[in-house]
């Protein structure tokens, strides 16, 4: 299933679609392109079948970003869980990210998540401020979370 996001960034509509196996080359660029310490290509290929792993196409149907979320069970609760998300560099600002995890979100909480938590690192004031626009409030510090020894936020939103 596609969802169309109209009328996003430059003027050009913008559609958020299940990831799929000819999208991780994709995926994997915007990953290297954006953090230090990217994950590897065999990661996304795990998750390809999650709910959550969803692609931002643009008018081109380029993949301009992607997110990876899923839901497992926690104490009884159904937990959805932001693991990844990216958005290329020229493109972020525009919207896309702000789509990717509207409609993560709302994946989630089809599949039942209650609660959804993400980590961010300390110095990623961008993501930070994404995150609580959409509700995110901090829940503890993870020290040394990132292999480089950067400190991570956990994040948790409540979904209705």
């Amino acid at each position: 299933m596609t969802t169309q996001a109209p009328g996003i960034g430059d003027g050009g509509g913008l559609s958020i679609r299940a990831a799929e196996r000819a999208d991780l080359l994709a995926v994997a660029r915007i990953e290297n392109e954006s953090f230090a310490q990217p994950w590897p290509y065999n990661a996304f290929e795990r998750f390809l079948g999650e709910p959550g792993f969803l692609v931002a196409l643009d008018g081109a149907d380029a993949i301009v970003g992607y997110i990876v979320a899923d839901v497992t069970q926690n104490f009884g609760q159904r937990l959805g869980h932001v693991k990844d998300i990216a958005v290329y560099p020229d493109r972020r600002g525009t919207g896309v990210g702000t789509a990717l995890l509207t409609q993560a979100l709302a994946v989630l909480a089809a599949h039942g998540a209650e609660t959804v938590k993400l980590e961010v690192r300390c110095s990623n004031d961008g993501a930070k401020r994404l995150y609580r626009e959409f509700g995110f409030e901090p829940l503890r510090l993870a020290p040394g979370y990132y292999e480089d020894g950067e400190d991570a936020i956990v994040m948790i939103r409540k979904l209705e």
